[in-house]
């Protein structure tokens, strides 16, 4: 069996998170600009069993998409291009960055800490991977 991706994908930086291999276990990999997706993604899909790849897809209060998927759909319209063979998942990702917020303030971070945007796209990355596993365990 293999890991789980989840990608919280945003203009600048892109959040990272993933299953152990058992995919019981999200937990936050990393940060990375945007512009090294590609050469992370060759790099990590080498070295590492990956299953699927969970994508964050911004909605609006309305259920439609947001604006914010105009910059998603290119990329993945190319990562399917390039992993045609890869199961791409679309998880609404609401709240996330409220929610991994309140996280950190709850995890006990000082405003400084909570000010990382690299550690909230981390940590919203983990809980869009967090809300997927969750979701597909009901079923």
């Amino acid at each position: 069996m293999g890991r789980i991706l989840a990608i919280d994908y945003g203009r600048k930086r892109i959040g990272v998170a993933v299953t152990d291999p058992l995919q019981m276990i999200a937990n936050g990999l990393k940060t990375i600009h945007s512009k090294d997706i590609w050469i992370f993604l060759a790099e990590y899909f080498e070295k590492e069993q990956v299953d699927c790849v969970v994508v964050g897809y911004p909605k609006q209060m309305n259920n439609q998409a947001s604006d914010a998927v105009r910059f998603i759909n290119p990329f993945l319209r190319r990562f399917t291009k390039l992993y045609p063979e890869m199961e791409v998942k679309l998880v609404d990702e609401r709240f996330t960055s409220k929610i991994a917020h309140q996280t950190m303030i709850e995890a006990g971070l000082g405003r400084k800490a909570r000010q990382n945007k690299a550690l909230v796209d981390t940590i919203s990355a983990t809980i869009i991977l967090q809300s997927y596993l969750e979701q597909r365990t009901k079923y």
